[in-house]
């Protein structure tokens, strides 16, 4: 990861972008980095299997916007639950508490991070996809707490909020 430069054109089909495999669960496919935006956002998609979860958290200096592409999540967002099916949208102003659960088999979200002043968290907590290294692996919430405590861009508030499912 590189520090923030002057913003470039972006052209990238569905399948183009780095692919990381980020601790807290899911592939994120970084589609237009801090970076190459000058800093203005972050954006990356997320695709994740059923039942995955993310703790109670806020972003403090970003606000984070989530497109469901396909799928379905339960978001949990300043104290209620919202399903939020293909089509929807989920915006986490910054510093709003909120957490999400993916209800459908799989699901796809685009992601947005405005400004993209979180990449360093996201970097630290996932590693690239490979030849040897498959697109999935196990949850390590310690490792993501650790770059949260690293990098800053989020402050994890507690454990996912959800009942047990």
């Amino acid at each position: 990861m590189t520090t923030v430069g002057t913003p470039v054109p972006i052209i990238r089909s569905e399948d183009e972008g780095e692919q990381r495999w980020f601790y807290g669960g899911g592939v994120h496919t970084w589609k237009a980095t801090s970076e190459e935006t000058g800093g203005a956002f972050l954006l990356f998609e997320d695709r994740m299997e059923q039942g995955k979860m993310t703790p109670l958290h806020t972003h403090p200096d970003s606000d984070e916007t989530m497109y469901v592409l396909g799928g379905e999540i339960l978001m949990h967002m300043d104290g209620q639950d919202y399903r939020v099916a293909a089509g929807g949208l989920a915006v986490a102003p910054r510093g709003v508490p909120h957490a999400f659960l993916v209800l459908s088999e799989v699901a796809r979200l685009l992601c947005l991070h405005t400004p993209g002043c979180c990449e360093a968290f996201y970097w630290d907590a996932s590693e690239p996809v490979s030849a040897d290294r498959p697109a999935s692996g196990s949850v390590d919430f310690a490792r993501v707490q650790a770059s949260a405590i690293q990098n800053g861009g989020i402050e994890i508030l507690g454990p996912p909020p959800f009942a047990q499912r």
